[in-house]
């Protein structure tokens, strides 16, 4: 029975490294979100989530040590002052979208670094630090308008890319038995571009190319709060609270209007006359105020259930010298409702009986609202494995492989819009360790 555990273990380790190499092998082939709404606001948000999240539909304001493992919840950083190991993940991520405007349809694929996170214990265990970077939200779009004007048919390419990434530093603090509290300090920074060009289709005619980029960088920070009632002596209510500040962020604006020719095949030439050219104007962006709300029920180590609310003030939101899609947003809500299955974390005779299996369920009123006065809403179903990989010869590393899978769409394809399906795959690695501890010689 030990020589067949071994051997389930050998080849999950097998397979972790492969699909992890694959995977990065990947990333080198496209890197940018293909997606029609990151044109609004800052991108997509991506949220302050792991792969072990992102299975149970996101919950996770409420959540706090739903398995055997430490896991990094950078959502709420009140759950610092659980880790008891020296945690670290990564993980790389990747999707599938298929767009649908009427009968017309395009598909992509785009691969990423998702993060990486690190945690450990201070003082006795009662006080948790953190710190990683992770993306903050994604820009990327290609797509032309077309209108006509008197005789001449007019072309109007729309492209964006870019997005900003969060690197964190954050502490937990448990009072008492029942409450945490803790706190993040984020450092945003990145690049958003965005291009429209006006072209006539007559040979040789003289087109016109409007880019906006603004580079953004500044501090903001993020807080959050837990209170438990136990229940029995395994099992407990966890309440969580979490929220970001309504942070006045720097951003460097430049603005450049160039003309340019296409060539008698419809390659653009290089620009020939730059008609405004504006750099390093100092801008503001204003970020809005959120609120997430959480609870769960657990049993240690064997279930847990939970729901998550949120909400975004989006309508507060502001970047000076912004095009009208990233400025007129609105107020957002969301929830998320998920849990988490161990049928027996100690099993010797089955090695899934191991295993995390992981559900969850999302709905989201998004911070978007067309021009047709449709709001973009996004929902989604996920589910995903926590598998133990074999631990060091001296069992004080553990290891663990967080694969999950999402499925959801964005939008609608009424009046003429756009509808957004996806398919994002994650692929996580976690390794506890007893790092930074002193040991004592008899």
């Amino acid at each position: 029975m030990k020589s067949l555990h071994l051997n389930m273990y050998k080849k999950i380790n097998y397979i972790a490294t492969v699909l992890f190499l694959l995977t990065s092998i990947s990333l080198s082939a496209q890197v940018t979100t293909q997606s029609p709404y990151s044109g609004y606001g800052l991108g997509n948000f991506k949220g302050s989530l792991l792969p072990q999240f992102r299975a149970m539909g996101g919950i996770s304001t409420g959540v706090f040590r739903p398995g055997i493992d430490n896991t990094i919840n950078i959502q709420n950083p009140a759950t610092f002052s659980g880790i008891n190991f020296t945690t670290v993940d990564i993980a790389v991520t990747g999707g599938f979208t298929q767009l649908k405007q009427g009968a017309a349809k395009e598909k992509s694929f785009n691969s990423t670094l998702s993060h990486v996170a690190v945690a450990f214990p201070i003082l006795k265990n009662k006080t948790g630090l953190s710190f990683g970077i992770l993306p903050y939200s994604e820009l990327g779009y290609k797509f032309t308008s077309k209108q006509n004007i008197d005789t001449n048919s007019v072309n109007y390419p729309h492209s964006g890319e870019g997005g900003l990434t969060k690197a964190y530093i954050g502490l937990g603090q448990q009072i008492g038995d029942h409450f945490r509290i803790g706190g993040n300090v984020e450092y945003l920074f990145g690049n958003l571009l965005e291009t429209v060009s006006t072209e006539i289709n007559t040979f040789p005619t003289v087109n016109s190319r409007v880019q906006n980029k603004n580079s953004i960088s500044g501090i903001s920070f993020s807080y959050g709060a837990q209170y438990e009632i136990q229940l029995t002596t395994k099992s407990r209510i966890t309440l969580g609270y979490s929220g970001s500040s309504s942070s006045t962020i720097n951003s460097k604006r430049a603005f450049v209007v160039t003309q340019y020719l296409k060539s008698a095949i419809g390659v653009d030439e290089a620009a020939f006359d730059t008609v405004a050219f504006i750099e390093n104007n100092s801008a503001k962006l204003k970020l809005p105020l959120i609120h997430n709300f959480g609870v769960s029920i657990q049993k240690d180590n064997v279930w847990m259930v939970g729901a998550d609310f949120r909400t975004g003030k989006w309508s507060n939101y502001s970047l000076e010298g912004a095009t009208p899609n990233q400025q007129n947003l609105q107020d957002s809500w969301g929830a998320s409702l998920g849990g988490q299955i161990t049928p027996d974390f100690t099993s010797v005779g089955s090695y899934f009986k191991r295993v995390d299996y992981r559900f969850g369920l999302s709905y989201d009123k998004t911070y978007i609202k067309l021009a047709s006065g449709d709001d973009v809403k996004k929902m989604g179903i996920s589910f995903g494995l926590g598998l133990p990989l074999a631990p060091n010869i001296a069992r004080t590393s553990f290891y663990k492989m967080n694969v999950t899978a999402e499925l959801g769409k964005m939008g609608t394809i009424n009046n003429g819009n756009v509808q957004e399906n996806y398919i994002k795959l994650h692929l996580g690695f976690t390794l506890n360790d007893s790092w930074f501890r002193r040991y004592k010689l008899n």
